[in-house]
Order: C-alpha cells, then structure tokens, then sequence
C-alpha cells in the first residue's frame, strides 16, 4: 500500500500543463486607495497571494473551468467571485468595503465546500487561533466553546468530544483530510492531535453518515491543517505559551516556503504540564503528560493537477490518575501511565478535467498504544502491560460531475481495510481486522433564493476477531473469534431558504448509522483509565438513528440572532450497565442496547451596536436530553449551559494592533436528569478573562496574548467528569501567557 501511494504520489507530480492560466487585478478601498496585504486565496486550489504595496495581485497556473476567489482583509467585507478561465489571462479589480463584523468562510468538511452561508447544512466555523485566545490548554478545550458542543474529561489531559449528548465512536474526527483512527473507543485517552499545525475546525452537529459512513451517526469534528505560504514567499514564526496552574509551556515553531509550483512547510511543537491544582490548592496526582507534535507538507499545483502530500506525528505520554495523594511538582509521569504514538500520513489529489473534477485521496495512519502499570516487584524495566497497535488505510474518490445549469452532482467511494495487534500481557479487545466500503450519490439545486440537497448511501463493514485466552489473577479471560458482517443505507435531504436579506431558515431530514466497534463486541478485562471491568457483548445489531434538523438565522449589520432545535430518534442505542459484581478489583459493565430519543438545541445572538463598532456582546445557550424508550435516562448527557461574553476590539496608534479584551461568564445548571447508575451534578458559574493583541516595539513585531481562566478561583465538578466519583474539583485559577513573533 505504501508503495501504491509513493506512485500515485509521484505520477500526480508527473502531469504537467503548458499553457497557464492567471488572474490579475488591483485592490482598492471606496477612495480608491490601494490596499495592501490584502489576501487572495483559491480554497479549492489550497493557492493565494497578497496585493503589493499598490494593491496589486497575481494567482497563476490555474485550471480551466469555475475557480472560486475569496478575497480578505482586517476591517473590510469579504469579496467572493466565481470565475471562469479558458486558457487565458483575465483581469479582476476589486473595491472593498468597509465590515462591520462577520467573516464567511468556505466549507471543507461538506460536498460541495460552499460558504456558511450558503451550505444547506448548518455547520460550524472557527479558527484555532482564536480559540487559542481564550487560554485553553487543549484543542478539545477549545472545541467546548461551540454551543452543543462539550468533553468527558478525565483531569486536563484527556477529552473525548461529546456533540449534543453523543460521544465515543458516535463523533467521528478527521485530520488532513482523513478519518483519525486511534483506538478512539477508549475513554481513557484524547484525541490525539494537537492544534500545532491546524488552521481551523469545522462541526457538523448531527448525522453525517451520507458523507462519512459508519461513526458520523452524532457527528463530525474536521480539522484543516495550515495552509501553506503564498507564491514566491517565506515564512517563519516561533510561538510560546506559559500555564500558571500546571507550570506548563507549550512551544512551536515552523517554517513555509512558496514557489509558484511546489510549496514546503514544517512545524514543531512540544507540550509539557505538571498536575493540575485545584482551588483547594491539592494537586491531583499523575494528570500530568507531555507531547512531541510534528507536521510536514509538500505541495505541487499546476492547470491540470493539484497534489498534496501531509505528514503528522504525535507522541502524547499521558498520566494515569488514581485520585489525590502525595502531592508533586515533578513532571515525571508515575505509573500507571500511557505512551501513544500516532502517525498519519496523508495524499490529495485534484484533478482538472475539461468541465468537471475528480478528487483521489489516500490515508495511512499508524497508531501504537502502550499503558504502563504498576509492578509489585518494583521493576520497571517489565515493558508495557498493553500494547496495541492499529494499521489503518483509507481512500476516497469523489467524482464532480460538470455543472448543469444550476444543479451539481457528486458521486463517489470510500474504503478502509483496518488491523489490530496485540503485543502485551494484558488485551482490551483482540487481534482483529475490519474492512469498510461506501457508495454513495449526493446532489444540491440552487434556485434562486433557496437550496435542495440530497443523497443516498450505502455501506458495509467485516470485521474479524482471534481468539485469545488471557490469565490474570489465577483467572482466565476468554476473547471468543467473530466473524460478523454489518451493513446499512442511509439518506439525507435538506432545504435552506432566505426570506429576504436578513432572515434565512434551514430544515434538514437526515439519517446515520454505527457499527457496533470492538470493545463494545469483545471487551473481557478491565480498562484501567475508566475502572471498570467491561464485558462485550457479540450479539449487538447496528445502531440507527433518524435526526431532523430545523435552524433559523437573522442577521444585520449589527446583529446576529440563531435558533437551533433538534430531534433525535435513536434505534438500539449501545450503552454500559452495571451489573452490581466486581471482577479484577473493578465493578463489571455489560454492553447492551435500547431504543433512545435525543432532543433540545442552541439559541444566540451577537449585537455589534453602531456607533460604538468597537464592543461585541455574544450569549449562547444550550440544552439536550437524553431518553430511553423504557423510561431511563441516558448516560453521559452534558447539563444545561448558558454563556455571555463581552468583547472589545481597538488599536493603540501603531504600537498595538488588532487589539482586543473578553470577559466571558459561564453558567452551567445543575444535572439531576441522570441514568440510574450516574449521580447527580450541582450547578456552577465559572469566569474567564482575555487580552491581547499585535504590538510593536521599535522595528520588532510580535503577538501576545493575556487570558485568566476560572478567574475566581471557583471549586466545581463537571457532570462529565472521568473524577467526578471520585469528588475531585476541576482545574483552579489558571493564568495563560502566550507569545507569537515572526522569524
């Protein structure tokens, strides 16, 4: 497979056009003053540039055929034109406006990649960078601030997303433009890749099967990586981050050079965190852990081809917590502890045909777990008591097929062939292979001022166990071999209509679907990270849901206003109950299954009043509960949340730049609607503060950054808490400085 790839790889670089094709033009302001690093990008090309000192720009080697140009700049109204090139040179000039707030970004994560506002599915949108400038310590702490998004943490290591009351192998992640697989059935571990080298993330809140198959049933969370630099320039930049309550640091650097063909980038990063501090001021033992990130990119673009190649690598070396005991400074990771290594690798292929696309993706990802416990003898040199390392390959092929007057038509494919290998003492679930194949056929029509979009998939799923027999305390865990074979079809349907200018509505009508994954068919042990024994359960059917989606939006210049509902009919829902025995030390959970609804939303408004342009007052609100068919509550449901953040932007002359300060509130209500083995949960009020902004000192430039997470110091436990049985506060007062510069 990897020789497949390097020739695809090489062979994708080997076509080469000769005619070129470019874009050219001057941009202005309404005084018809040119404007200057003005961003010009391509988002289907992955190409742009930036206007000179007189305004002007330059895009070459562009394809025949619609090319999309976005056009940014700070402080201004996004310009977005569709262009159409045959074999020529075409002049675009542009006069920007001034913005009052709101950027629209294109879509990468849906079939079509339109603009937010334009997408019949409601997905949402932002940068890294700013969710950066809230202080989180983590990209899944980041992820927390989208309403109807949040985690099942255990301390601040480890976060598994949770997208309106479904986690687990419900949400599926991509990275570089591929399914992450990383034992991510497994709540004693997180994602697995850090925001180093990520431009933004995108959410599709609700089943996405049409798209991605099996595992997208409660969602999507699609990472794009950063993009390369613009034709013809370099760019280097080195990037530090202080923690006060872990002591810890996070470092990267990376580097990006352009030509107008080939482009290189490569990015640095390591992550170091003591255990984290309650208010109380307990440190709770062994949630500490580092991580090594690496990220490369080669890219090759001309009129016929546009070829990408993406390599990541992260080492996440993560402490097992056992409660509170002695208390640490030491960043020494104590047993028991994992080490995770995860590589992926990545290859994009965009090819040009006369009036249509055709798009060729292959994925590898490596992922090599290893959890170490502790010895009664003392000797730590026994190696891993867990090892298991997961072989992933993956492909997509998508065919675009020629526009035909205002309907667009996608047909495509998707596969996986899967292995796990187990070569430790001790087996969460067993040596197994899975094999995936998709078809599917999705298509939009755009009138004039709405949108239908459509498809119907179909998949099927292998998967294949060993047996293994496995002694532990003078008992003897039996894994028994499977042979099972799962499959499904699914279909979507979507409606997007505007009223008028400001008042736009979105119904959509969706289905999804799960296969059981391996634990929640084989598991016979104990998963140290949750403390329980788990017990498998090979009779499970697929889980099925049928989700219906209305969303309706107002906007002006100066305000934002959404209302979000859902209902979610969910078919043999998996879940864990226990059985009141205890194996191994550990209570034992079965795996079984119910029918279950899931249903609430998210309401917000952002006010950007005029004339005071500078203030921005943004509140979100969400809700979702969880039921069974039998009259018990699901597990696992996040409470009720209301947030309010008061924002100001402003420049300081020259000195300080792109300036900004945010004081964000955060109400979380007690949970009581609980399944009968969870507790219940109190209510808390957490605060948040932010400075920062672009300064200059002298001829030196940098970025720096000011946040104060749980500003006062509150002691409070989240519903989701991995701790919470344990009555262990959440992270205290946490002081974040951050700074950026330019190499």
């Amino acid at each position: 497979m990897n020789k497949i790839l390097f020739v695809l790889f090489f062979l994708g670089f080997s076509i080469f056009g000769h005619a070129q094709n470019s874009i050219t033009g001057k941009i202005q302001n309404i005084e018809n003053e040119p404007l200057y690093g003005v961003e010009v990008y391509a988002p289907d090309l992955h190409i742009g540039t930036t206007t000179d000192e007189n305004g002007v720009y330059e895009l070459n080697n562009l394809p025949n055929g619609e090319i999309r140009i976005v056009i940014t700049y700070i402080g201004f109204k996004e310009v977005h034109k569709t262009i159409n090139l045959t074999n020529n040179q075409l002049n675009f000039d542009v006069v920007l406006e001034e913005a009052i707030f709101t950027i629209d970004e294109i879509l990468i994560s849906t079939p079509f990649n339109k603009l937010q506002s334009d997408n019949v599915m409601k997905v949402e949108f932002a940068k890294v960078k700013s969710l950066k400038q809230k202080g989180v310590a983590t990209l899944i702490e980041g992820l927390e601030t989208f309403a109807g998004v949040s985690q099942i943490s255990t301390g601040t290591s480890i976060g598994k997303p949770v997208i309106r009351g479904l986690s687990g192998n419900r949400v599926l992640v991509y990275a570089q433009g591929v399914r992450l697989e990383n034992q991510q059935f497994g709540d004693e571990h997180g994602l697995g890749i850090n925001e180093a080298g990520i431009e933004s993330v995108e959410i599709i809140k609700g089943p996405a099967s049409l798209l991605y198959g099996s595992d997208a049933l409660g969602g999507v969370i699609y990472f794009n990586p950063e993009k390369f630099a613009y034709d013809d320039t370099f760019e280097g930049d080195f990037g530090q981050q202080y923690f006060s309550n872990t002591r810890g640091t996070n470092t990267t650097i990376g580097f990006k050079k352009s030509f107008e063909q080939w482009k290189f980038l490569v990015r640095g990063a390591y992550n170091e965190h003591l255990d984290y501090e309650t208010p109380e001021i307990e440190r709770v033992t062994n949630t500490r852990y580092n991580e090594i990130n690496f990220n490369s990119g080669l890219r090759f673009n001309n009129k016929l081809i546009s070829s990408e190649l993406r390599y990541n690598y992260n080492k996440s070396n993560l402490g097992l917590t056992e409660g509170i005991e002695e208390q640490s400074t030491s960043k020494r990771l104590e047993e028991p502890y994992q080490e995770i290594d995860n590589h992926i690798l990545s290859l994009h292929n965009h090819v040009f045909l006369e009036n249509s696309t055709l798009d060729i993706d292959f994925g590898y990802i490596f992922n090599d777990r290893n959890e170490f416990e502790h010895h009664e003898d003392g000797n730590e040199e026994e190696g891993p008591a867990l090892r298991m390392k997961l072989k992933t390959y993956n492909y997509d092929v998508k065919y675009n097929f020629p526009k035909f007057k205002n309907t667009e038509i996608i047909l495509g494919t998707q596969g996986m062939h899967q292995t796990n290998k187990n070569l430790g003492e001790e087996i969460l679930i067993p040596d197994a292979r899975i094999d995936d194949l998709g078809l599917f056929a999705t298509s939009v029509i755009d009138f004039e001022k709405s949108s239908l979009q459509g498809g119907i998939r179909y998949d099927t799923r292998k998967i294949e166990t060993s047996y293994h027999e496995v002694s532990h305390e003078n008992e003897v865990h039996i894994f028994e071999s499977i042979d099972k074979n799962f499959s499904n079809f699914t279909a979507s349907l979507g409606y997007k209509f505007d009223f008028n200018e400001n008042i736009t509505t979105r119904v959509n009508l969706a289905t999804g679907f799960r296969s059981p994954n391996l634990a929640e068919l084989t598991s016979n042990g104990v998963h140290h990270g949750t403390n329980r024994f788990e017990i498998g359960n090979n009779n499970l059917n697929n889980e099925q849901n049928l989700q219906v989606d209305i969303a309706v939006e107002y906007k002006n210049e100066h305000l934002e206003l959404f209302v979000n509902g859902f209902y979610n009919k969910l078919n043999d829902y998996i879940y864990l109950t226990p059985t009141g025995e205890i194996e191994d030390g550990a209570e034992v959970y079965n795996y079984t299954q119910e029918n279950a609804k899931l249903y609430g939303g998210e309401i917000g408004f952002h006010l950007h009043p005029h004339p005071i342009d500078w203030l921005h007052l943004e509140t979100t609100f969400e809700t979702v509960i969880g039921k069974q068919d039998n009259g018990d509550f699901l597990p696992l449901i996040p409470a009720n949340k209301l947030s309010a953040t008061l924002k100001t932007e402003f420049n300081l002359k020259k000195w300080l730049t792109n300036g900004y300060s945010a004081f964000t509130v955060s109400n979380t209500f007690s949970q009581k609607i609980v399944s009968d083995f969870e507790t219940t949960s109190d209510g808390y009020t957490v605060a948040n503060f932010g400075l920062g902004g672009d300064l200059k000192i002298n001829n030196f430039k940098f970025e720096l950054s000011l946040n104060a997470n749980n500003l006062f110091d509150k002691s409070y436990i989240p519903h989701l808490s991995r701790l919470k049985n344990d009555n262990i506060n959440a992270i205290g007062r946490n002081i974040v400085v951050g700074i950026n510069f330019n190499l």
